[in-house]
């Protein structure tokens, strides 16, 4: 059976596309070069002109639209309804989304609808002799696995980071209007507005260019003989604020709380690398009091150049799993670099 590739893409608030989707898009046409499939786009949003007119250059057989203020902001009963719309009009077999937060709470759903298969945190599609093939992580990262599928529809999730973005000029394209109801019946969710934290308390920025990772030894008791959380949490939220860094601490850090220790007070299991947390893809990192065992270092696996302050020149860190390690105490280290920014 013939393949038909659908590209699902959801607009930002200002109607453009997120890094995330257009990485995603990036991955779509590749898939599409190597197997020869037809690929169609599937846009939903408030307004869709602008995203469609970006992605113009992308060589889409057809690209598809579900738009609306329905649409606007990220509901399931919405979005599921019109995934499941722009699925059934382009006929499609194979249907690819960014795995942002808004999709990835739908596509199971989705696939359920369209009596499909889904598979999610995909890192890489294949074609070979006419078959496709879908790679991702198990394990923590630690296992790499090759799936096919011959269940269709095959609904697969690309996480961020894994594909260059797509970038092309063209023309913009004529847009197909996909109409889908929404009873009322079945809107249960009211969007009625967003909350978002004020820049000095986001600390988890993925399009940052820096890591910092903290560890346990920034709440433990200092060469004084006293713990210093206060001063410990001015220098780390000075160094995020002036390097706009993205911020990540050990498990046995995040852990603290649970164990009724002094923590640090903005830090979250969110913020967790490594072991049962995130495995970020950050140019660079930096950590600091950071112990530098097994499971912290895989969550590291993917930044390209990792460094590392730690007074014990024996640590995990100084025996091959950071490419410079600093012997020398974080708080001053951290401070001095918090007065040289």
């Amino acid at each position: 059976m013939p393949e038909t590739i659908l590209f699902l893409a959801h607009t930002e608030d200002d109607g453009s596309l997120s890094k995330a989707t257009r990485e995603a898009l990036g991955g779509a046409v590749a898939l599409r070069d190597a197997s020869g499939a037809p690929m169609s786009v599937g846009l939903v949003g408030a307004d869709t002109r602008a995203a469609a007119a970006a992605i113009g250059g992308c060589g889409a057989a057809r690209v598809l639209a579900v738009q609306g203020p329905g649409f606007a902001a990220s509901r399931y009963a919405s979005d599921a309804a019109a995934a499941e719309a722009l699925a059934r009009a382009a006929g499609a077999t194979i249907v690819i989304a960014a795995g942002t937060s808004r999709w990835s709470r739908v596509l199971a759903g989705v696939a359920q609808r369209l009596g499909g298969r889904v598979d999610t945190h995909v890192i890489a599609l294949a074609a070979s002799d006419g078959r496709v093939t879908a790679t991702r992580w198990f394990y923590r990262q630690r296992m790499e696995a090759a799936l096919a599928r011959a269940e269709r529809p095959w609904v697969v999730g690309l996480d961020p980071g894994d594909h260059p973005a797509w970038s092309g000029a063209g023309s913009a394209p004529a847009v197909e209007t996909v109409h889908v109801e929404l009873p009322a019946g079945r809107l249960r969710t009211e969007v009625v507005g967003v909350e978002s934290p004020t820049g000095n308390a986001q600390t988890i920025r993925p399009d940052a260019s820096l890591l910092f990772v903290t560890g346990a030894g920034w709440t433990k008791k200092q060469a004084d003989g006293q713990t210093h959380i206060p001063e410990a949490e001015s220098i780390i939220l000075g160094f995020l604020e002036r390097s706009q860094a993205s911020l990540g601490g050990s498990k046995s850090l995040v852990d603290q709380s649970g164990e009724g220790q002094a923590v640090l007070r903005f830090m979250t299991h969110l913020n967790q690398v490594g072991q049962t947390g995130a495995t970020p893809r950050h140019p660079k990192g930096l950590a600091t009091c950071c112990h530098g065992e097994e499971p912290h270092v895989v969550g590291w696996r993917f930044i390209n150049e990792r460094r590392a302050v730690n007074l014990d020149p024996n640590c995990g860190w100084a025996r091959g799993k950071a490419d410079v390690v600093y012997v020398a105490d974080a708080f001053e280290v951290m401070r001095k670099v918090n007065e040289m920014m």
